[in-house]
């Protein structure tokens, strides 16, 4: 904008008081210094320099326009970053979804690690189904979503964020409960709480898949709340449920998680829509993936 250059050339002079130092400051010639001083005086109406042969004094206007004219420009140039912001990513807003398993512990680190990196991305969060992330992602409601064994979709992007061991979530005193780690056949005989297959059919097939590979049939007891923190199923000794390491944290009195052996994992992936959409989703994807180096979610697990 003409007039905040014109306002710079004269804070220039009026710190100067001289011209030719003015100009040498701002890097023009020092005519051309004189021509926009006046043409800044003319369109306000009103002399701002006290000119002589030998000096330049500050008229009254002149005097208020120093005081707060810095104070303009330092104003406009934050406007203009934080506008220009919006061009790389820097600044903006994001719609996020996330699964309820990925609550625990994998959604609220990503979101962490975004807020410390980038100040400027505004996260607009919902904890969903796995079928409105998937529908939310393909049709833009959502920018992203973070879920477990999301299927192949053809419009969507998948990024591995995390193999995250699975264990067993059971009574404090049910026998398994005793040992670090329980053994997969000795599942032979517990009834196991899990979600409907029409609920997150990845996830269903690879619970009953670590059962399948270690050659049991658990009776499964189907899920009819979504989510349920207080486990209350497992707290009377219902049912057991294999779940993943994060949500070992905070559980209720009288639950408790041990890992399963051999290791099982289960898959979380990043949903997008493409890796050249719109550029704080590109920021939300390197932060993703550098949290999942950071935190080793991708790393072998421990079979020891």
């Amino acid at each position: 904008m003409s007039e905040l250059r014109r306002l710079r050339y004269f804070l220039a002079v009026a710190a100067e008081r001289n011209f030719t130092r003015a100009a040498e400051r701002v890097h023009i010639a020092q005519p051309a210094l004189s021509r926009q001083i006046r043409q800044l005086e003319q369109e306000l109406g009103v002399e701002l320099l006290s000119r002589t042969t030998h000096s330049v004094e500050l008229t009254e206007a002149g005097r208020l326009l120093m005081d707060r004219g810095a104070a303009l420009c330092d104003e406009a140039d934050r406007l203009w970053r934080d506008v220009r912001g919006f061009s790389d990513g820097a600044c903006g807003s994001l719609a996020f979804g996330y699964s309820t398993s990925t609550s625990y512990e994998t959604a609220p680190a990503l979101l962490a690690a975004l807020a410390a990196e980038h100040p400027g991305i505004t996260a607009a969060t919902r904890m969903l189904s796995t079928a409105e992330i998937l529908t939310g992602v393909a049709d833009g409601t959502l920018d992203a979503g973070l879920l477990r064994c999301p299927p192949p979709t053809p419009e969507l992007v998948r990024t591995l964020l995390r193999l995250e061991p699975q264990g067993v979530l059971m009574p404090a005193g049910h026998p398994l409960a005793a040992a670090g780690r329980v053994q997969t056949e000795l599942l032979a005989d517990e009834t196991v709480l899990i979600h409907p297959r029409e609920a997150n059919p990845g996830h269903y097939d690879a619970i009953t898949g670590i059962f399948t590979r270690a050659g049991v049939t658990p009776r499964l007891l189907l899920r009819t709340i979504t989510f349920d923190a207080a486990h209350t199923l497992v707290t009377d000794g219902t049912a057991i449920s294999v779940t993943g390491a994060s949500s070992a944290s905070g559980l209720p009195a009288g639950v408790v998680w041990r890992p399963l052996d051999p290791v099982a994992t289960v898959e979380i992936h990043l949903l997008t829509r493409g890796r050249t959409g719109r550029p704080a989703v590109t920021r939300l994807l390197r932060t993703a993936t550098g949290t999942a180096r950071a935190r080793n979610w991708l790393s072998s697990p421990d079979t020891a």
